[in-house]
């Protein structure tokens, strides 16, 4: 990944990550020339600590670093979450979170009334990262930091803060790539592909396994390698308070430079708006002298050229009372022509429908041959969900994907083999059709 100066990458920030039982905080200072970790800390035990105690130790950090005056970034623990990364194509920005909400409640094993979620777009791509959580845990420790005077501006998780992180100071290769971070629950993977947007999973410390599902998921070449993600996000040029950064801080550390430049990272914020503290009132001060000044200046414009824009204003109505009727007629032949139009579009898709089906419907039974057969076969405008038994499962996604009528294959629920058969059950996007 090539480095580069980003002069948008200015400001300070702190990361706090909640990592069994303890709170790991860094605050970074991040300039377009590097990083600077202003401190690290940890929070021992601040579950069975009165919050007071806990949230004065964290007070006083701060305000030991100058950073008294600053809400955090907080990372939930990766065991309390349900992470999904969701393809919708041919699905308009308006329309997407009106699709997420149709499918959320299927994405988590929570209680439909406990559960909260955040979204958000994954760059320019078609793919969107939901993350789901319990709301009981969630409210208990906003409580929690609340009791203890703690301001904090986000809940995050690892993957949005690696997305933004990665592109900090470099571009990612566009071709797609593998990593894996080392943290006190395991390894984490992530990745990013052309054909899946994005990758991400904690199996504990089983490196290989997790290689190799990264790379499957991502739809990469075999032989792709698996990266450090510690290599390929930014590295700090100092470590003040502490001369070097533990390795079970590199959350905490990420969660920082989020927070100190909050409009370069994913947005994928779980904490309700009404929560969310704010770093510094000065952050506005910039925009606000900005303003004032356009104001001056506009005001100034207008004076000067107001007797000028009356003079060409009188004329204009003139010419628009006189062509009014014209408009008019034609402003209501555009609708005549705009109905027949959707008349004649509506009609089209209805008579395509049935065709469009029976093809899909014709495909899935070539692709699934035998001796695979299927249990059940789910149709929809959108999609297909297939599910059954097969001798090799695996081999269906690619046979799916290289069909013209299917893309995005993926199985919905892990392989399980039943004696000599594996049973599978897939979810396809149908490409082509009207929606």
């Amino acid at each position: 990944m090539s480095q580069r100066k980003n002069w948008l990458a200015f400001g300070t920030g702190v990361g706090v990550e909640i990592s069994s039982g303890k709170l790991i905080v860094v605050v970074s200072a991040v300039r377009p020339s590097g990083v600077d970790v202003l401190g690290t800390h940890v929070v021992e035990n601040y579950l069975t600590r009165p919050a007071a105690d806990w949230g004065g130790e964290y007070a006083a950090f701060l305000k030991k670093i100058g950073a008294a005056h600053l809400a955090a970034t907080v990372v939930l623990p990766r065991r309390e979450l349900s992470i999904r990364v969701l393809a919708f194509p041919g699905v308009s920005p308006a329309d997407l979170e009106a699709a997420i909400r149709l499918q959320v409640d299927a994405l988590h094993p929570y209680p439909e009334d406990d559960a909260a979620w955040a979204w958000t777009r994954i760059g320019k791509s078609n793919s969107v990262l939901v993350a789901i959580t319990r709301q009981t845990w969630m409210d208990r420790h906003i409580e929690l930091f609340a009791e203890a005077g703690v301001t904090i501006s986000s809940l995050t998780f690892s993957a949005a803060l690696l997305y933004g992180s990665l592109r900090l100071y470099s571009t990612p290769p566009v071709e797609g790539f593998v990593g894996a971070l080392e943290t006190a629950a395991g390894a984490e993977f992530y990745g990013e592909s052309p054909a899946r947007g994005m990758f991400t999973a904690s199996i504990g410390q089983e490196m290989e396994r997790g290689a190799a599902l990264a790379i499957s998921e991502l739809r990469l070449p075999p032989l792709t390698t698996c990266g450090d993600l510690a290599a390929m996000i930014p590295v700090p040029r100092r470590v003040f308070h502490g001369g070097t950064l533990p390795a079970e801080a590199y959350t905490s550390y990420l969660a920082s430079l989020a927070a100190a430049c909050p409009r370069l990272s994913l947005r994928v914020n779980l904490l309700p708006l009404a929560q969310r503290g704010s770093s510094s009132r000065w952050i506005y001060a910039p925009a606000l002298a900005l303003s004032v000044l356009l104001v001056i200046a506009l005001a100034t414009l207008g004076l000067y050229s107001r007797y000028r824009d009356s003079q060409y204003l009188a004329a204009l109505n003139g010419e628009i009372q006189s062509l009014e009727p014209k408009a008019r007629q034609l402003a209501a032949l555009d609708r005549k022509l705009e109905q027949s139009r959707a008349r004649m579009h509506l009609l089209d898709r209805f008579q395509n429908r049935t065709k469009q089906d029976l093809d899909a419907l014709r495909e899935a039974t070539r692709v699934i041959a035998p001796p695979a057969w299927l249990n059940t076969l789910e149709l929809g405008r959108a999609t297909l969900v297939v599910s059954g038994e097969a001798d090799q499962a695996t081999g269906l996604l690619k046979a799916l994907d290289s069909s013209p009528q299917f893309q995005n294959s993926e199985f919905m629920v892990p392989l399980s083999r039943v004696g000599t058969v594996e049973i599978f059950r897939i979810k396809s996007a149908r490409e082509g059709v009207e929606r």
